[in-house]
């Protein structure tokens, strides 16, 4: 399980190292600790402000850290396979976020052990400080999620933020490439989707035209197309044909 302990480990360092801000460098990190009482000392008060603003964001750094990475597309992909087939809630929904987990896992181990290599384990042994750590840690994901990104969708938050275009993909700032990302993997997600959509809604038409052509109008037509869309997708081997086409929209 070394792998799963990169990634845990990864994870970790991503979210330690985007909640404390440069902003925050130089500054002692306050001790966890709550009291009621009276104090005339303000930084008694923004120190209590610190931690709470520190939870806040700890809860939401696995949140975040999934938008940064495959997980976006593969789990709305299986969203629209299971639309597909209308099987309603088969498979359930832990399942497939569960194998979306793996597969994110699988995608992205690359970049979790050059995080691990080249941030996590000097910064852990103090050969590089917060902020040299917190740059390379932040350019494997950086390179990743660029190769992901359409270019229009990169120019159109450039743009919004009144920026000027960077000389290079590799200086665009994380609080732009990051929404960018988001709007090109839901994009390339739905685009997989529709073409998952396409037999399955053939079979569909095909069943209804049978069924109203042999006078069965109160048959409902989904009875049988059902087990058909479900038979045929494992004929043609569709979890397989599925990972296989998400993995190579990857690039990898």
């Amino acid at each position: 399980m070394t792998w799963m302990s990169n990634v845990l480990k990864s994870l970790f360092l991503l979210s330690l190292l985007l909640i404390f801000s440069e902003a925050a460098m130089g500054a002692d990190i306050p001790t966890v600790s709550f009291s009621l009482g009276d104090s005339d000392d303000p930084n008694d008060w923004f120190t209590g402000l610190k931690i709470i603003a520190f939870l806040t964001v700890l809860t939401l750094a696995p949140s975040i850290l999934m938008m940064m990475t495959s997980f976006t597309r593969i789990v709305v992909v299986f969203a629209f396979l299971r639309q597909a087939l209308g099987t309603q809630q088969s498979p359930p929904t832990q399942i497939l976020v569960g194998l979306a987990l793996f597969m994110t896992a699988f995608i992205m181990m690359p970049v979790w052990q050059k995080i691990d290599a080249e941030a996590l384990t000097p910064y852990l042994n103090e050969d590089i400080n917060q902020a040299v750590a917190l740059e390379k840690a932040i350019a494997p994901l950086r390179s990743f999620m660029l190769k992901q990104t359409r270019e229009d969708d990169l120019l159109l938050f450039i743009g919004a933020a009144r920026m000027e275009r960077p000389e290079r993909a590799d200086e665009t700032p994380m609080h732009v490439l990051i929404p960018a990302f988001v709007i090109s993997e839901l994009r390339t997600a739905f685009e997989i989707g529709f073409l998952i959509y396409i037999p399955f809604v053939v079979l569909d038409l095909v069943v209804a035209s049978v069924l109203m052509s042999m006078g069965m109008m109160m048959l409902p037509p989904v009875m049988i197309s059902l087990p058909l869309k479900i038979i045929l997708f494992v004929l043609v081997d569709g979890w397989h044909l599925l990972t296989a086409s998400l993995l190579q929209s990857f690039k990898l």
